[in-house]
């Protein structure tokens, strides 16, 4: 009989409590992204016991500055925000569960809509892919329709891995859009019934748009997308895709979990000036805490009512709470602004040292929220060389960057002050053809795959 998980904790061993996480948790966690093996396995700290600001404690007591992808995105004001942690303290004492429903909800929403002029209706969740099957759910009730086509990654529910079941039910596609785009999500459990039903196609390419529409425009419910992630939309391409969803009478659904409210107050689509039928918002919403929205077009939302969508802890407080709060902050400091400040030093910083130290490294996305790229064969084992060095220096780094509005100048100079050092090892050690030699113990996986 397994030992209680609590003895692991009193023994304060990160990787002896993931080994055990593995026997009992299947994949060990209940993130894909945050697996140890993502960022280098069996060394990566895994656990936390406390995260405040920019810093990370893990269960050995280690303190880490934390420079890699922050909260896969959702604390972009930092973590434990003293304002959202303020508010969520004062609200759980009354209670947060009950037959009534939490008016902040109501306040929520209208903030929403206050900050986006086009949308006149919300609907509430608490975790991204939950929400954007809400949204694929309102838009086929209102356009009696099945077919999708899409761009990008969007959560792990049935109506977006179908995309993985072939046409003749028979097997796998090779690629879920143009971001992701990695084998290895297996699309068991699905049911081959649905094979066919979600297209995808490339960002930036309109043309493969436009063929999905010429050929399945009647039957298309919906087009969803993140209006941009690592790539910046080329002159016409939003306004293309607004025009052919308009021209078929499909639903324009831009997905804004992830970059939301990194490049501007209400979402990326704000910056470009495109108006969606629906937006989906979750992670940065509540600063971490669970919340997440789906706002659009009374038109659209009124759809809703006509099919059923309902779930007990879309009803509790804390959520609702700790989005005012957010949103509240986020209107009020133009968080932006830093995010692209910070993003913009580090990725300046690293580029310097880079080309001194010959790493082929290269980026993309936007200041606020971008990623790393070793060009070279043995591009992963760069990464968990970088990795496990940065680790000795008490600084947590990954394959991107997300910046937070509690990052400061002095965290990202100690964070370069690092890779001044480790880059100088990484230079060498491509000279030398020893890479993985130097990491003392295994490769990072670079894509999904099946732990044991």
């Amino acid at each position: 009989m397994n030992k209680p998980v609590t003895s692991e904790l009193a023994q304060g061993s990160g990787q002896q409590l993931y080994r055990k996480a593995k026997t009992i948790i299947p994949g060990g966690t209940q993130l894909y992204g945050k697996r140890q093996e993502m960022f280098a396995p069996e060394q990566w700290p895994t656990y936390f016991t406390k995260a405040q600001g920019v810093e990370v404690e893990d269960l050995d007591g280690r303190r880490y500055l934390d420079m890699c992808t922050c909260g896969i995105g959702a604390t972009v004001l930092g973590y434990a925000d003293p304002d959202v942690t303020q508010a969520v303290l004062e609200r759980i004492p009354q209670g947060v569960m009950c037959m009534l429903n939490p008016p902040e909800e109501v306040e929520l929403a209208e903030l929403l809509l206050e900050i986006h002029p086009w949308a006149e209706k919300v609907r509430f969740g608490r975790l991204g892919g939950e929400t954007m099957s809400i949204a694929v759910r309102i838009a086929r009730a209102r356009t009696r329709r099945d077919k999708i086509a899409f761009c990008g990654y969007h959560g792990w529910h049935d109506w977006y891995l179908s995309a993985n079941l072939a046409a003749d039910g028979g097997g796998m596609v090779d690629r879920l859009g143009n971001w992701h785009n990695q084998v290895g999500l297996e699309p068991n459990g699905v049911p081959r019934s649905m094979a066919g039903l979600v297209m995808p196609f490339t960002y930036n390419k309109i043309d493969e748009l436009k063929a999905i529409v010429d050929e399945h425009g009647s039957d298309l419910a919906a087009i969803v997308m993140e209006p941009t992630r690592n790539l910046m939309p080329e002159p016409g391409f939003l306004e293309g895709v607004r025009e052919l969803a308009q021209r078929c009478g499909a639903r324009l659904i831009f997905d804004e979990i992830t970059i939301s409210w990194k490049l501007c107050l209400g979402g990326a689509h704000m910056k470009y000036g495109i108006e969606p039928d629906l937006a989906v918002f979750a992670k940065t919403l509540g600063n971490g805490h669970p919340i997440s929205a789906v706002i659009g077009t009374a038109d659209t939302m009124d759809a809703a009512q006509d099919t059923f969508i309902s779930s007990a802890l879309c009803t509790e407080a804390v959520g609702p709470v700790a989005g005012v709060a957010t949103v509240k902050k986020l209107m009020r400091i133009d968080v932006p602004a830093h995010l692209e400040k910070i993003g913009t030093r580090l990725r300046d910083g690293l580029t310097e040292i880079a080309e001194r130290h010959q790493v082929p490294l290269d980026f993309t996305g936007h200041p606020a929220m971008f990623y790393f790229h070793f060009k070279h064969p043995q591009a992963a084992a760069l990464q968990t060389l970088w990795t496990v060095r940065m680790l000795s220096h008490d600084i947590l780094v990954s394959g991107g960057f997300y910046p937070m509005l509690a990052h400061e100048a002095s965290h990202v100079d100690r964070c370069l002050a690092a890779c001044e050092e480790v880059f100088e090892e990484l230079g060498l050690a491509i000279q030398q053809e020893d890479i993985e030699q130097r990491i003392g113990g295994p490769v990072k996986h670079t894509g999904f795959a099946r732990l044991a």
